[in-house]
């Protein structure tokens, strides 16, 4: 991956839906030479997809939560049904297993505060945990899936 790579993963990652030709101009190529590097860059794996992103408060998903959790189970067969649990809920917008005092942190995105408790009383039925704390967010300052390459 050379700086030309670079500069089109910049371009694509502020506005994905740019056609080849507009993000052959911004970076200085012509339109073949950026669509075979794009093509490369998606073959290897670096461009995992094209999203939309949306409003979450125009959708009425107003509320944005960040869960923590720690749980007294660390063996593989609890983990995979954990997973599998949180992955297939909607409102999870990230999920990661976490080094330190907090074993795992949910992003849940949900309308209100009704719905977040449905959410929370659907979790606690399902699997077995050892301590949940929940903090929200009263603002969005910054929101950004680019990576800062």
């Amino acid at each position: 991956m050379d700086n030309m790579d670079l500069k089109i993963l910049r371009v694509l990652q502020e506005d994905s839906s740019l056609s080849v030709t507009e993000v052959a101009q911004r970076v200085g190529l012509s339109t073949s030479p950026c669509w075979k590097r794009i093509n490369k860059l998606q073959a290897d794996g670096i461009i995992l997809r094209h999203e939309a992103v949306l409003d979450a408060a125009k959708l009425g998903l107003g509320l944005t939560v960040f869960m923590m959790i720690k749980t007294g189970e660390h063996s593989g067969p609890w983990l995979e049904k954990f997973a599998k649990f949180v992955k297939a809920m909607p409102e999870v917008q990230e999920f990661h297993r976490m080094a330190g005092e907090v074993d795992y942190l949910l992003k849940i995105v949900v309308a209100d505060m009704q719905q977040f408790d449905d959410f929370y009383k659907n979790m606690v039925e399902e699997t077995t945990l050892t301590d949940v704390t929940s903090s929200f967010s009263m603002e969005v300052i910054k929101h950004t899936n680019a990576l800062p390459i």
